[in-house]
């Protein structure tokens, strides 16, 4: 005679659908859909249609979506695949999660909710990370637009001036550095160089641009990417023009930023809930894409899109590489100052007509995004193109 909540995958939907309990309340979906789910809603129904309450039909490809779970393999960070040309999310993964069934819910709630490493926030969502080297996508566009694609850089291997030092990842020393083999290889120092003569302006104007510090009108709670500096100088650009100092963006959002490239330079708005059903079948809603923003010019995507291919031709992306098929990607390394380093990697396949963007990152890894996330982005790419 009573009603529970039975949940068939387990953990593996936990950060999607949230949880419901009536000591607890709800989340994620449960939330955000609660009236839907409940039936609420201006359309006519029977009575049996009144007591089901309506269905969310979700973008998410179920295989997809356990095979990225396996890809974490227990470790801390997030995954997540979307459709670059509508905003579709195919696969979202964070770890750590949680059991959402109600009686072990509640039964564990103190010790999960003590848990320093927060079980229950949604790290593709609302996890706020330095997005390291994957941000110098947007440095890119912001250097193409001041037209200086065809600088020359001398790297010493160290940035140094107004009081920070930035060394290249592995103590590297480059020499004499176009931008586009810059990119390739990572260079802090060409792109700090280019971040101080940027200038505070120019860098503050192409991350907001890219949806830094604005909603993303996501079917979930997100927390917003943000640049934390009350006001930013020259030498701060230089920090945010390699996805450090005061900047802090979702895995959702990284996703997005690849995505903006995919799609020449438009960022589509990300959606989770494809439509919302009755029982009988009747279409109550339906998501439709939508631009986001409109970013940077097809032009200048272009430029960045086979700067993406290079890096996973030549350069630090050679693990995301699949046979047959031409990937663009970006691998990262965010430092922390207190413990280990987040690696990352966001990419893209079919370069020259892109059905997949996937964004990964491995929290406080220790490793380099080009050694330990690209191989993760590499195979779930690879398995939805069906390589």
């Amino acid at each position: 005679g009573t009603h529970s909540r039975v949940y068939p995958q387990g953990r593996l939907y936990s950060h999607i659908i949230g949880y419901h309990s009536k000591a607890y309340g709800k989340s994620q979906l449960e939330m955000k859909y609660d009236a839907q789910l409940l039936g609420k809603g201006d359309i006519t129904l029977t009575f049996n249609e009144l007591r089901s309450g309506y269905d969310l039909n979700l973008t998410i490809d179920h295989d997809l979506q356990q095979y990225a779970y396996n890809q974490l393999n227990s470790r801390n960070g997030a995954i997540v695949a979307l459709e670059p040309k509508t905003g579709k999310i195919l696969a979202m993964v964070s770890r750590p999660d949680f059991e959402p069934t109600a009686a072990l819910l509640e039964k564990n709630w103190k010790e999960i909710v003590e848990r320093e490493d927060s079980p229950f926030l949604s790290r593709a969502t609302q996890g706020l990370y330095p997005p390291g080297s994957t941000f110098k996508i947007a440095t890119t566009a912001a250097a193409y637009e001041q037209g200086k694609t065809n600088s020359t850089f001398e790297d010493t291997g160290v940035f140094e001036t107004g009081g920070i030092k930035v060394k290249n990842f592995g103590n590297a020393v480059h020499g004499n550095l176009t931008l586009r083999r810059g990119f390739e290889v990572s260079s802090n120092f060409v792109f700090c160089t280019l971040g101080f003569e940027l200038g505070a302006e120019n860098m503050l104007d192409i991350a907001k641009r890219f949806g830094v510090d604005k909603d993303l009108k996501f079917d979930l709670s997100t927390s917003r990417s943000q640049i934390q500096y009350k006001k930013m100088n020259d030498v701060d650009a230089a920090l945010v023009a390699i996805g450090q100092g005061q900047l802090l963006m979702t895995p959702l959002h990284v996703a997005l930023m690849g995505g903006t490239i995919a799609n020449d330079g438009r960022m589509m708005r990300p959606f989770l809930v494809d439509s919302v059903t009755t029982v009988s079948g009747i279409t109550v809603s339906r998501s439709t894409p939508q631009t986001l923003y409109d970013v940077i010019s097809p032009g200048c995507a272009e430029y960045i899109k086979n700067l993406m291919i290079d890096v996973v031709q030549n350069g630090t992306g050679t693990n995301a590489r699949i046979s047959g098929i031409e990937v663009a990607g970006k691998t990262g390394t965010a430092e922390n100052e207190t413990s280990k380093d987040h690696a990352w990697f966001v990419g893209f396949a079919p370069a020259n007509n892109p059905e997949i963007v996937v964004a990964v990152v491995l929290e406080y890894d220790g490793g380099g995004g080009g050694s330990n996330a690209a191989p993760i982005a590499r195979n779930v790419m690879k398995k939805y193109l069906g390589k």
